[in-house]
Protein backbone atom coordinates (compact mmCIF):
# COMPACT_ATOMS: atom_id res chain seq x y z
CA UNK A 1 0.00 0.00 0.00
CA UNK A 2 2.81 2.38 0.88
CA UNK A 3 4.58 1.58 -2.38
CA UNK A 4 1.43 2.36 -4.34
CA UNK A 5 1.06 5.71 -2.58
CA UNK A 6 4.63 6.67 -3.36
CA UNK A 7 4.21 5.72 -7.04
CA UNK A 8 1.02 7.74 -7.44
CA UNK A 9 2.38 10.68 -5.46
CA UNK A 10 5.58 10.81 -7.54
CA UNK A 11 3.73 10.55 -10.83
CA UNK A 12 1.28 13.30 -9.82
CA UNK A 13 4.08 15.56 -8.67
CA UNK A 14 5.90 15.20 -11.97
CA UNK A 15 2.64 15.69 -13.85
CA UNK A 16 2.09 18.98 -12.00
CA UNK A 17 5.60 20.14 -12.86
CA UNK A 18 5.12 19.39 -16.55
CA UNK A 19 1.66 20.95 -16.57
CA UNK A 20 3.06 24.13 -15.04
CA UNK A 21 5.83 24.28 -17.62
CA UNK A 22 3.20 23.89 -20.33
CA UNK A 23 1.37 26.93 -19.01
CA UNK A 24 -1.85 24.85 -19.01
CA UNK A 25 -1.98 25.29 -22.78
CA UNK A 26 -4.96 23.86 -24.65
CA UNK A 27 -3.77 24.91 -28.12
CA UNK A 28 -2.92 22.45 -30.89
CA UNK A 29 0.37 20.62 -30.40
CA UNK A 30 3.45 22.16 -31.96
CA UNK A 31 6.93 20.70 -32.27
CA UNK A 32 9.98 22.36 -30.68
CA UNK A 33 12.29 24.19 -33.10
CA UNK A 34 14.38 21.95 -35.34
CA UNK A 35 17.86 21.52 -33.82
CA UNK A 36 20.96 22.72 -35.64
CA UNK A 37 21.93 19.23 -36.85
CA UNK A 38 18.57 18.92 -38.62
CA UNK A 39 17.72 15.58 -37.02
CA UNK A 40 14.27 14.96 -35.61
CA UNK A 41 14.59 14.44 -31.85
CA UNK A 42 12.59 11.39 -30.79
CA UNK A 43 11.91 10.07 -27.32
CA UNK A 44 10.60 6.50 -27.18
CA UNK A 45 9.49 4.86 -23.97
CA UNK A 46 10.52 1.21 -24.39
CA UNK A 47 13.44 -0.43 -26.12
CA UNK A 48 11.15 -2.12 -28.62
CA UNK A 49 9.59 1.18 -29.70
CA UNK A 50 12.98 2.89 -29.76
CA UNK A 51 14.49 0.20 -31.99
CA UNK A 52 11.64 0.43 -34.50
CA UNK A 53 11.99 4.22 -34.43
CA UNK A 54 15.69 3.95 -35.29
CA UNK A 55 15.12 1.42 -38.06
CA UNK A 56 12.55 3.66 -39.74
CA UNK A 57 14.19 7.02 -39.07
CA UNK A 58 17.78 6.13 -39.93
CA UNK A 59 20.16 9.11 -40.05
CA UNK A 60 17.26 11.56 -40.13
CA UNK A 61 16.40 11.05 -36.46
CA UNK A 62 18.03 10.92 -33.07
CA UNK A 63 16.21 8.43 -30.83
CA UNK A 64 16.47 8.28 -27.05
CA UNK A 65 14.95 5.35 -25.14
CA UNK A 66 13.47 6.24 -21.78
CA UNK A 67 13.67 2.70 -20.41
CA UNK A 68 16.77 0.56 -20.73
CA UNK A 69 17.37 -3.21 -20.63
CA UNK A 70 15.65 -5.02 -17.77
CA UNK A 71 13.32 -2.12 -16.93
CA UNK A 72 9.67 -2.95 -16.26
CA UNK A 73 7.40 -0.46 -18.09
CA UNK A 74 4.35 -1.42 -16.03
CA UNK A 75 5.93 0.06 -12.90
CA UNK A 76 8.17 2.74 -14.42
CA UNK A 77 8.05 6.11 -12.70
CA UNK A 78 9.32 9.12 -14.68
CA UNK A 79 12.17 11.00 -13.03
CA UNK A 80 13.15 14.66 -13.09
CA UNK A 81 15.73 13.79 -15.76
CA UNK A 82 12.98 12.17 -17.81
CA UNK A 83 11.01 15.40 -17.64
CA UNK A 84 13.89 17.25 -19.29
CA UNK A 85 14.14 14.61 -22.03
CA UNK A 86 10.40 14.63 -22.64
CA UNK A 87 10.28 18.42 -22.81
CA UNK A 88 13.15 18.65 -25.31
CA UNK A 89 11.89 15.92 -27.67
CA UNK A 90 10.08 16.93 -30.85
CA UNK A 91 8.11 13.68 -31.03
CA UNK A 92 7.24 11.22 -28.26
CA UNK A 93 6.49 7.61 -29.16
CA UNK A 94 5.00 5.29 -26.57
CA UNK A 95 3.49 1.82 -26.68
CA UNK A 96 0.05 2.67 -25.31
CA UNK A 97 -2.71 0.25 -24.21
CA UNK A 98 -1.78 1.20 -20.64
CA UNK A 99 1.66 -0.44 -20.79
CA UNK A 100 3.20 2.75 -19.38
CA UNK A 101 0.36 3.13 -16.90
CA UNK A 102 2.17 5.47 -14.52
CA UNK A 103 2.75 8.02 -17.31
CA UNK A 104 -0.77 8.53 -18.70
CA UNK A 105 -1.31 11.98 -17.17
CA UNK A 106 2.12 13.08 -18.31
CA UNK A 107 1.47 12.08 -21.92
CA UNK A 108 -1.87 13.90 -21.85
CA UNK A 109 -0.19 17.10 -20.66
CA UNK A 110 2.63 16.92 -23.20
CA UNK A 111 0.20 16.29 -26.06
CA UNK A 112 -0.79 19.98 -25.84
CA UNK A 113 2.80 21.00 -26.64
CA UNK A 114 4.02 18.44 -29.19
CA UNK A 115 3.15 15.25 -31.02
CA UNK A 116 2.70 12.35 -28.62
CA UNK A 117 1.87 9.12 -30.44
CA UNK A 118 0.76 5.73 -29.13
CA UNK A 119 2.36 3.42 -31.70
CA UNK A 120 -0.40 0.83 -31.21
CA UNK A 121 -3.17 3.27 -32.17
CA UNK A 122 -3.74 1.82 -35.66
CA UNK A 123 -4.00 -1.84 -34.66
CA UNK A 124 -7.61 -2.93 -35.32
CA UNK A 125 -9.45 -3.61 -32.08
CA UNK A 126 -10.48 -7.07 -33.25
CA UNK A 127 -6.81 -8.05 -33.34
CA UNK A 128 -6.19 -6.97 -29.74
CA UNK A 129 -6.51 -9.41 -26.85
CA UNK A 130 -8.59 -8.57 -23.80
CA UNK A 131 -6.85 -7.81 -20.52
CA UNK A 132 -8.64 -10.25 -18.23
CA UNK A 133 -7.58 -8.35 -15.11
CA UNK A 134 -9.52 -5.24 -16.13
CA UNK A 135 -12.78 -4.93 -18.08
CA UNK A 136 -12.60 -2.90 -21.28
CA UNK A 137 -8.80 -2.89 -21.48
CA UNK A 138 -6.46 -4.73 -23.84
CA UNK A 139 -3.28 -6.68 -23.38
CA UNK A 140 -0.47 -4.23 -24.28
CA UNK A 141 2.21 -6.81 -25.21
CA UNK A 142 1.48 -6.58 -28.95
CA UNK A 143 5.16 -6.78 -29.99
CA UNK A 144 5.09 -10.55 -29.50
CA UNK A 145 2.95 -10.89 -32.63
CA UNK A 146 5.34 -9.80 -35.36
CA UNK A 147 2.48 -9.12 -37.77
CA UNK A 148 1.06 -6.55 -35.34
CA UNK A 149 4.50 -4.95 -35.07
CA UNK A 150 4.37 -4.42 -38.84
CA UNK A 151 1.35 -2.16 -38.24
CA UNK A 152 3.30 -0.34 -35.53
CA UNK A 153 6.15 0.29 -37.99
CA UNK A 154 3.77 1.95 -40.42
CA UNK A 155 2.31 4.10 -37.64
CA UNK A 156 5.79 5.33 -36.72
CA UNK A 157 6.52 6.19 -40.36
CA UNK A 158 3.33 8.25 -40.54
CA UNK A 159 4.21 10.05 -37.31
CA UNK A 160 7.61 10.92 -38.78
CA UNK A 161 6.04 12.18 -42.00
CA UNK A 162 3.67 14.41 -40.03
CA UNK A 163 6.57 15.86 -38.04
CA UNK A 164 9.02 16.11 -40.97
CA UNK A 165 7.03 16.23 -44.23
CA UNK A 166 10.02 16.98 -46.48
CA UNK A 167 11.46 13.53 -45.74
CA UNK A 168 8.15 11.62 -45.84
CA UNK A 169 9.14 9.46 -48.82
CA UNK A 170 12.36 8.40 -47.11
CA UNK A 171 10.51 7.35 -43.96
CA UNK A 172 8.01 5.43 -46.07
CA UNK A 173 10.82 3.64 -47.92
CA UNK A 174 12.66 2.68 -44.74
CA UNK A 175 9.41 1.48 -43.16
CA UNK A 176 8.72 -0.75 -46.18
CA UNK A 177 12.20 -2.25 -45.87
CA UNK A 178 11.70 -2.84 -42.14
CA UNK A 179 8.29 -4.44 -42.69
CA UNK A 180 9.88 -6.81 -45.21
CA UNK A 181 12.43 -7.80 -42.54
CA UNK A 182 9.61 -8.37 -40.06
CA UNK A 183 7.74 -10.57 -42.54
CA UNK A 184 10.86 -12.74 -42.87
CA UNK A 185 11.14 -12.90 -39.08
CA UNK A 186 7.51 -13.98 -38.78
CA UNK A 187 8.06 -16.82 -41.25
CA UNK A 188 11.20 -17.86 -39.37
CA UNK A 189 9.28 -17.98 -36.08
CA UNK A 190 6.56 -20.16 -37.58
CA UNK A 191 9.14 -22.57 -38.98
CA UNK A 192 10.88 -22.84 -35.59
CA UNK A 193 7.59 -23.36 -33.72
CA UNK A 194 6.64 -26.19 -36.07
CA UNK A 195 9.70 -28.13 -34.88
CA UNK A 196 7.77 -28.82 -31.67
CA UNK A 197 4.82 -31.24 -31.54
CA UNK A 198 1.60 -29.39 -30.74
CA UNK A 199 1.32 -31.02 -27.30
CA UNK A 200 4.78 -29.68 -26.38
CA UNK A 201 3.92 -26.08 -27.19
CA UNK A 202 3.12 -25.00 -23.63
CA UNK A 203 4.87 -21.81 -22.54
CA UNK A 204 4.91 -21.08 -18.79
CA UNK A 205 6.49 -17.74 -17.88
CA UNK A 206 6.84 -15.33 -14.97
CA UNK A 207 3.95 -13.09 -16.04
CA UNK A 208 1.22 -12.99 -18.68
CA UNK A 209 3.22 -11.23 -21.40
CA UNK A 210 3.17 -13.90 -24.11
CA UNK A 211 -0.46 -14.37 -25.15
CA UNK A 212 0.04 -12.58 -28.49
CA UNK A 213 3.05 -14.84 -29.04
CA UNK A 214 0.94 -17.89 -28.22
CA UNK A 215 -1.86 -16.88 -30.58
CA UNK A 216 0.56 -16.13 -33.42
CA UNK A 217 2.74 -19.23 -33.15
CA UNK A 218 0.47 -21.89 -31.69
CA UNK A 219 1.51 -22.03 -28.03
CA UNK A 220 -0.64 -22.49 -24.96
CA UNK A 221 0.53 -19.73 -22.60
CA UNK A 222 0.42 -19.61 -18.80
CA UNK A 223 1.73 -16.68 -16.75
CA UNK A 224 2.37 -17.06 -13.02
CA UNK A 225 1.56 -13.37 -12.48
CA UNK A 226 -1.06 -11.32 -14.28
CA UNK A 227 -0.57 -9.17 -17.38
CA UNK A 228 0.72 -6.30 -15.24
CA UNK A 229 3.72 -7.05 -13.03
CA UNK A 230 2.05 -4.82 -10.44
CA UNK A 231 0.10 -7.93 -9.40
CA UNK A 232 1.57 -10.67 -7.22
CA UNK A 233 1.62 -14.36 -8.02
CA UNK A 234 -1.13 -15.97 -5.93
CA UNK A 235 -0.95 -19.39 -4.32
CA UNK A 236 -3.63 -20.77 -6.66
CA UNK A 237 -1.72 -19.63 -9.75
CA UNK A 238 1.43 -21.31 -8.46
CA UNK A 239 -0.41 -24.53 -7.54
CA UNK A 240 -2.23 -24.65 -10.89
CA UNK A 241 1.05 -24.21 -12.76
CA UNK A 242 2.69 -27.03 -10.80
CA UNK A 243 -0.25 -29.35 -11.52
CA UNK A 244 -0.17 -28.46 -15.22
CA UNK A 245 3.55 -29.18 -15.48
CA UNK A 246 3.19 -32.57 -13.80
CA UNK A 247 0.11 -33.61 -15.77
CA UNK A 248 1.46 -32.51 -19.16
CA UNK A 249 5.09 -33.47 -18.44
CA UNK A 250 6.30 -30.02 -19.46
CA UNK A 251 10.07 -30.00 -19.74
CA UNK A 252 10.90 -26.35 -19.00
CA UNK A 253 9.47 -23.09 -17.72
CA UNK A 254 10.87 -19.62 -18.24
CA UNK A 255 11.87 -16.67 -16.06
CA UNK A 256 11.98 -13.20 -17.61
CA UNK A 257 14.69 -10.56 -17.58
CA UNK A 258 12.45 -7.76 -16.28
CA UNK A 259 10.40 -9.71 -13.69
CA UNK A 260 11.50 -11.03 -10.25
CA UNK A 261 12.27 -14.76 -10.33
CA UNK A 262 10.94 -15.87 -6.92
CA UNK A 263 7.55 -17.19 -8.08
CA UNK A 264 8.79 -19.01 -11.19
CA UNK A 265 11.66 -20.56 -9.20
CA UNK A 266 9.16 -21.81 -6.63
CA UNK A 267 7.15 -23.46 -9.40
CA UNK A 268 10.29 -25.05 -10.86
CA UNK A 269 11.41 -26.41 -7.48
CA UNK A 270 8.05 -27.99 -6.69
CA UNK A 271 7.35 -29.35 -10.16
CA UNK A 272 10.90 -30.49 -10.99
CA UNK A 273 10.74 -28.68 -14.32
CA UNK A 274 13.97 -27.12 -15.45
CA UNK A 275 14.32 -23.36 -15.68
CA UNK A 276 14.91 -22.30 -19.26
CA UNK A 277 17.04 -19.34 -20.28
CA UNK A 278 15.51 -16.00 -19.26
CA UNK A 279 13.14 -14.63 -21.88
CA UNK A 280 13.06 -10.99 -22.92
CA UNK A 281 9.52 -9.82 -22.31
CA UNK A 282 9.04 -6.13 -21.49
CA UNK A 283 12.50 -4.93 -22.55
CA UNK A 284 15.27 -5.68 -25.01
CA UNK A 285 18.67 -7.08 -24.12
CA UNK A 286 21.86 -5.02 -23.85
CA UNK A 287 22.63 -3.05 -27.03
CA UNK A 288 25.57 -5.28 -28.01
CA UNK A 289 23.78 -8.57 -27.28
CA UNK A 290 21.89 -10.83 -29.73
CA UNK A 291 18.64 -9.58 -28.15
CA UNK A 292 19.62 -5.91 -28.38
CA UNK A 293 17.18 -5.23 -31.23
CA UNK A 294 13.52 -6.10 -31.65
CA UNK A 295 14.26 -8.65 -34.37
CA UNK A 296 17.08 -10.12 -32.29
CA UNK A 297 14.90 -10.31 -29.18
CA UNK A 298 12.09 -12.19 -30.93
CA UNK A 299 14.50 -14.56 -32.65
CA UNK A 300 16.47 -15.23 -29.42
CA UNK A 301 13.30 -15.92 -27.45
CA UNK A 302 11.92 -18.31 -30.05
CA UNK A 303 15.19 -20.21 -30.39
CA UNK A 304 15.53 -20.58 -26.60
CA UNK A 305 11.91 -21.68 -26.16
CA UNK A 306 12.08 -24.32 -28.88
CA UNK A 307 15.42 -25.65 -27.66
CA UNK A 308 14.23 -25.96 -24.04
CA UNK A 309 10.89 -27.61 -24.90
CA UNK A 310 12.20 -29.94 -27.59
CA UNK A 311 11.54 -33.63 -26.69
Amino acid sequence: MCRTFRVVHSARLLFCIVLASAGCSTSAPTSPPTPNDGKLKILATTGMVADAARQIGGDLVEVTALMGPGVDPHLYQPTARDQVRLKSAQLILYNGLHLEGKMADLFESLSHQKRVVAVTRDIPENRLLAWSDSAGMHDPHVWFDVQLWEIVAQTIARAYAESDPQHASEYESRAAKYVSELQSLDRECRTLAEQLPAEQRVLITSHDAFHYFGRAYGFEVVGIQGISTDSEAGLKAITDAIDLIRNRKIRAIFPETSVPRAAIERVATNSHAKLGIELYSDSLGAPDSPAGTYVGMIRTNMQNIVEALRP
